[in-house]
């Protein structure tokens, strides 16, 4: 591959060039020159107006459903949709039949993404079957691969389970992510519980239920680094999807009195509040809900001050059976690879290099991956988007359609990706 772009901006803080208008030349699968005016050759040339350019995006939490429910999604459909969302690395989830909590399962998936345009990193599950009963062969799992630790849709109800969890990956350096919700709270729960939920009869998902596990987590991470001497600048502990005012206040605290803990937050939970479930829309029925405005202002404001470090699609494709039914039967989740741009661009408050922040360094640091630079030599993994562009969300390149975006005007426009030596266009 030999590309030049021209004329397309740089956004990225490590970057000498961050904020200029530069010629990019890519020759294999590096950035061979940064300049102005470059010569090219034979290169292919792709004339920039109005783009930008960043390191290649990473989701951290994206459900594939492949082994098992391809109908659902596959690793190849998966890929596309990630292409397209700006994303040129994603972390799977290990939710598939069966369970990612082998060594067979994790080689499948990751040697299905092995050299390709989307790098497909593989978390393992905690427990077998993430049933949350016997462990899974973790140091196995972490040798053949496995990027972090965690049942992934299933948080870790018991507590014992999830303390020796700490204490068996601080030795590897490896990461647990949990999503904290304390599931005899949410038994039949539908939505956020509030005054939407009391007005139309549904039964209510407590914020209580996310709070009082995220309590019970950080007090387990504290005592067991109190056991172990816990040395690594790595988060020991990554929070999934905090929802509540009152998550994002106890992830402050823990951090300010120095918990290796980190958070992200998906990209659509500050595009909606519960009262948009009025109507019933299943598109919106999600896990963690949608919560009050005063929970949105929280995750704004935590964002812009660093509290949440990353943002994420929390893609969970389901085909129509699954969805277009009574709220109560729908299952929970929506698509949302090729949109958490947009939405995090048009909700979250945050300016344009704050939210490149939390699709590349913010998950690298986390997951403990190199960040790409910007420069001569380095190898081109490469994210083009143009910030202002309004576009109509009219195809999905995911086999699920669930999304409330869909025949949506959005703003921001991802434009092409290039990775290992491949690239894809949206021109």
């Amino acid at each position: 591959m030999k590309l030049l772009i021209r004329s397309v901006q740089i956004i990225d803080k490590k970057s000498p060039f961050n904020g200029q208008v530069k010629d990019i030349l890519i020759e294999g699968k590096n950035i061979k020159s940064i300049g102005d005016k470059l010569d090219g050759g034979d290169a292919e040339v792709i004339e920039a107006d109005g783009l930008c350019v960043s390191a290649g995006w990473v989701d951290m939490r994206v459900a594939s459903r492949d082994p098992g429910f391809e109908h659902k999604e596959d690793l190849t459909s998966v890929r596309a949709a990630a292409a397209h969302g700006g994303f040129t690395e994603i972390v799977l989830l290990p939710n598939t039949e069966p369970v990612v909590h082998s060594k067979d399962t994790l080689n499948y998936i990751r040697q299905s993404g092995s050299g390709g345009l989307v790098k497909l990193h593989v978390a393992a599950a905690v427990t077998r079957k993430a049933e949350g009963v016997d462990f899974t062969e973790m140091i196995d799992l972490h040798e053949a691969g496995a990027i972090a630790f965690t049942d992934g849709e299933h948080p870790v109800q018991n507590a014992d389970l999830f303390l020796k969890t700490i204490l068996y990956l601080q030795p590897l350096n490896a990461l647990l992510m949990n999503r904290p919700e304390d599931r005899q709270l949410t038994l039949y729960g539908q939505m956020h519980e509030g005054l939407t939920s009391t007005l139309i009869g549904m039964k209510g998902i407590p914020s209580l239920a996310e709070e009082m596990m995220l309590n019970r987590d950080l007090k387990l991470l504290g005592y067991a680094l109190e056991k172990s001497m816990y040395k690594s600048d790595s988060p020991a502990l990554h929070v999934s999807l905090i929802s509540t005012k009152r998550a994002v206040e106890l992830i402050r605290e823990a951090k300010k009195n120095g918990l290796p803990v980190s958070c992200d937050i998906a990209a659509h939970q500050v595009a909606f509040t519960d009262s948009d479930l009025i109507d019933f829309d299943t598109n919106l029925k999600v896990n963690p809900p949608f919560r009050s405005a005063e929970d949105v202002k929280a995750i704004r404001e935590a964002l812009a001050d660093g509290t949440i470090d990353a943002i994420v699609s929390d893609h969970n494709p389901h085909d129509e059976e699954s969805k277009n039914l009574e709220f109560d039967h729908a299952d929970f989740g929506m698509t949302g690879l090729e949109t958490a741009f947009s939405v995090a661009l048009m909700h979250s408050g945050l300016a344009l290099q704050d939210i490149i922040g939390k699709f590349t360094t913010g998950p690298r640091r986390i997951l403990r991956l190199q960040d790409p630079l910007l420069e001569e030599g380095a190898l081109a993994n490469l994210t083009f988007f143009e910030k202002d562009t309004n576009w109509t969300f009219n195809k999905s390149f995911s086999k699920s359609k669930n999304t409330p975006f869909l025949g949506q005007e959005l703003r921001g426009k991802v434009r092409g990706v290039v990775n290992n030596g491949k690239q894809e266009w949206y021109l």
